[in-house]
């Protein structure tokens, strides 16, 4: 029997939510917001730094070692540089760094353990063997290997041993989501009316998978953000281009923190607290959103007080009315 349109919009305003207030369900937690908020705070930053800077954070002045100012907002360094200036010109770097890195990754993962999900046989196995090659190699000690050797280790370098070396853990995750998603129905059906292979892991198997892809992604970003800067604050890295791990290098070499000149690492630390947290709330915002046992109450939904030993019951007018 046909079902008609009125007969569907009734039972989505009885039923289940309609899927586009499903796919709005993200965007309305609270975590989600925030962390989205603070993270969109930065790109502008990271766009506009260059440009807003109030000098360049390469000159040097008279004014050494002056705690925060009118003239200078965060202060300045021992050689009389200007710390809010060389903050707003390396967040470009650490925002490079982390996304160009959680692009490149988050695609070597779903590429690979997708593939071996739902290809099996003997491309799961060589693919499967070629993820597990790739897991036990250490990320960070390469990285250092590789900025030693190379004079002018970038930032498109870094973030591009940082993706080489970190899709692996994803692709297996991936893998497993994608072996009990390639014999549900709707697959079945699929394959049933002769569609091809890599059509249905596009429009079947890849749009079921979105939430664990965005949640690898945030995951390899904040990896990719805390080694840019652990390389930075070593001096492995070239720290002639501007980042928060630079400053924080500078800081350290010249004993700010023995002469009390907390301006000089203090902002660096907490930009870098701040994106970590953004980025760490949107990821508690999709394992939300993916599990629904972790949702806290939204606009719609409310808490029912449940009671050992009793039924909850819903009680309108008519049981006061029997009651009385």
């Amino acid at each position: 029997m046909a079902v008609t349109a009125a007969e569907v919009a009734v039972t989505d305003a009885t039923g289940a939510p309609a899927p586009s207030k499903r796919r709005l369900r993200f965007l309305r937690g609270r975590k989600t917001v925030i962390g989205l908020g603070i993270l969109a705070f930065f790109v502008v930053i990271a766009v506009i730094g260059p440009w807003i800077a109030p000098y360049d954070p390469d000159a040097m002045s008279n004014e050494l070692l002056r705690p925060p100012s009118g003239a200078h907002w965060f202060g300045t360094t021992q050689t009389g540089q200007d710390v809010l200036s060389q903050i707003l010109v390396g967040t470009r770097g650490v925002l490079v760094v982390g996304f160009v890195a959680g692009i490149f990754a988050t695609i070597l993962s779903v590429l690979v353990g997708v593939s071996a999900g739902f290809l099996g046989g003997t491309a799961d196995e060589l693919l499967s063997v070629l993820s597990n090659v790739f897991l036990v190699i250490p990320g960070l000690p390469l990285i250092i290997i590789v900025a030693s050797f190379v004079s002018d280790a970038g930032d498109l370098l870094i973030a591009a041993v940082i993706a080489f070396t970190s899709w692996a853990w994803g692709a297996r995750v991936l893998r497993a989501q994608t072996l009990s998603l390639r014999r549900r129905d709707y697959v079945e059906a699929a394959r049933a009316t002769g569609e091809s292979t890599w059509r249905i892991i596009f429009f079947e198997v890849l749009p079921n998978l979105t939430a664990v892809i965005a949640s690898g992604f945030v995951g390899t970003v904040i990896f990719a953000i805390l080694s840019e800067i652990t390389l930075a604050f070593i001096g492995v890295a070239d720290i002639s281009n501007w980042n928060w791990g630079t400053v924080l290098f500078w800081a350290q070499s010249n004993q700010a923190l023995a002469q009390g000149a907390w301006w000089w690492f203090v902002p660096a630390g907490l930009c870098i607290a701040l994106l970590g947290m953004s980025l760490a709330l949107i990821n508690f915002g999709i394992d939300e959103f993916v599990n629904p046992r972790l949702r806290t109450e939204t606009g719609a939904s409310r808490k029912v007080r449940m009671r050992v030993g009793f039924t909850p019951v819903a009680r309108g007018t008519h049981d006061k009315e029997t009651r009385s």
